[in-house]
């Protein structure tokens, strides 16, 4: 990979593509040129970058002539058209939908847990679901010491990880409320303004939805763990940014929340935010707009032998999509 690569983005219009671009400008990625791609009624738009506004140009079959690294985050359906062109062009392909997270020949990376895996790409790397990013930056460092044997959790997971549509609706069906007018809904099968809806994903067969069943799966892999087990309700919340998880971890070896918070504390990525007697504990409202995620209300579960239950907030959009695929690109040219 050269130094000062060409760098795609597909779905450049969208609340991730966007993302992308402003995670490298913030990092300083040596992109040597931005070609920002989506479909054609963006066409006509620009996206910022570098103090520059850069045209953004139809995607097509020939988009990728002289592109180093493509970013995708445009929806699976386009990920499984266009990541196998983007790589017989010659693109490494980073990609943020859930098409290529499973596929043996795929790597699926977190940076702070898994960067060596980026070596064994054959073209096309993985970004991970974002509640599963979230969750894996505190539970990783935990499983190191510890030794996790599985988990139980609630996800607290806000509006903006459906799009620009479902943050729209939750501010209008908020001042539908204020002015006392009927709640009217598109993008959830009900309101969510001052509402909670269990329901991520579509439902499976087991009544787990897919959104629940990739916390197990994806965590497997990431972390070369084959016999972790995860039983996960995902929950949307009326927030406009940053998911949230409650947990509850089960580990081999016995833990103590003094050593839990001393692995916490220089874990990578991640902020240790963990004073009760000061009400101070993670929140959306603080996480959101950061690089890291935040970790706190440590204390050792009452119903589990070696357990530990904590909270953990993070910008979905950042360290669960834009953020770990520019460290991805990173590493591809270190």
């Amino acid at each position: 990979m050269k130094k000062n690569p060409t760098v795609a983005i597909v779905g450049a219009t969208g609340a991730v593509g966007v993302e992308f671009a402003g995670c490298m400008e913030r990092r300083n990625f040596p992109a040597g040129k931005l070609v920002p791609l989506a479909s054609a009624r963006s066409v006509g738009k620009t996206m910022a970058f570098r103090g520059a506004n850069v045209p953004v140009q139809e995607l097509t079959e020939s988009s990728f002539a002289g592109v180093d690294i493509a970013m995708f985050s445009a929806g699976a359906s386009i990920s499984r058209k266009f990541a196998p062109i983007a790589v017989k062009a010659g693109a490494v392909v980073v990609d943020n939908s859930s098409a290529f997270r499973m596929d043996r020949e795929v790597p699926l990376v977190v940076p702070e847990i898994n960067a060596a895996d980026v070596r064994g790409h054959h073209g096309i790397i993985a970004n991970p679901n974002c509640t599963t990013a979230i969750v894996l930056m505190a539970l990783y460092p935990l499983h190191r010491k510890f030794g996790v044997k599985r988990i139980f959790a609630s996800s607290y997971q806000a509006v903006s990880g459906t799009g620009a549509k479902a943050i729209e609706e939750l501010r209008r069906q908020v001042d539908q409320s204020v002015h006392g007018e009927p709640l009217t809904h598109e993008v959830y099968p009900y309101p969510i303004a001052f509402n909670v809806l269990p329901h991520v994903d579509s439902f499976l067969p087991t009544g787990y939805t897919k959104e629940e069943m990739k916390m197990e799966n994806e965590g497997r892999k990431i972390m070369h763990h084959p016999g972790f087990r995860a039983s996960v309700t995902c929950v949307r919340v009326p927030v406009y940014r940053a998911h949230s998880i409650a947990v509850t971890a089960e580990f081999e070896q016995p833990v103590s929340v003094s050593t839990a918070r001393e692995v916490l504390s220089h874990a990578p990525g991640l902020d240790l935010v963990d004073d009760p007697t000061k009400n101070q504990y993670p929140m959306p409202l603080f996480t959101a707009d950061h690089y890291n995620c935040a970790v706190g209300r440590l204390r050792l579960d009452c119903a589990l032998d070696n357990g530990l239950c904590f909270w953990v907030s993070g910008d979905q959009l950042l360290k669960g999509a834009a953020l770990n695929a520019v460290q991805i690109a990173e590493e591809l040219i270190k």
